[in-house]
């Protein structure tokens, strides 16, 4: 349902583009083929028992694969894998290449990436024509220190730190 108000939802798309995200991949497996998206959504929900979430749209080609799987993949990225999030954004030939492989559960797995985790779904809750997905974290890799990718006002960036004295 959108808003009465236009000005309003315009606001709303200004605040957000002005909100820095950490750039993700999530992953999925359903019935042998792989499926993937990049995500800015994801955050961490608790530590004992370790969850996070993340939202989608349910009109993503990727919906089937989390709304019917049982396990999925989350993939942390970092600044050397722009090119990696623009694959999993912007094209269909996602898993095409040598730069994944079936991991626990047989959820994809991305290489070369700042970590992964693999999570059981808890939860999805649909609204609209989104979803808030809540996963249980069961295995996982932290990979090599890298820089964080971020997502900001449209387009990719990282984090600079400040001058700080205490």
């Amino acid at each position: 349902m959108a808003s009465d108000n236009p000005a309003f939802e315009a606001t709303f798309k200004q605040m957000f583009r002005r909100h820095a995200a950490g750039v993700a991949i999530i992953t999925a497996d359903l019935n042998g083929k792989p499926f993937g998206f990049t995500a800015t959504s994801v955050a961490s929900l608790s530590a004992e028992p370790p969850r996070f979430t993340f939202n989608m749209s349910r009109s993503s080609s990727s919906w089937p694969a989390v709304a019917n799987s049982t396990y999925i993949g989350l993939h942390m990225l970092g600044l050397e894998n722009q090119a990696l999030a623009d694959r999993f954004a912007r094209t269909q030939e996602r898993f095409e290449g040598d730069h994944w492989e079936p991991g626990p559960f047989d959820v994809p797995i991305l290489k070369n990436v700042a970590g992964w985790l693999i999570g059981k779904i808890q939860m999805r809750l649909s609204f609209e024509n989104n979803a808030i997905v809540v996963v249980e974290v069961v295995d996982g890799l932290v990979g090599e220190d890298d820089t964080p990718l971020l997502y900001h006002s449209g387009s990719y960036g990282q984090p600079v730190p400040l001058d700080y004295e205490i």
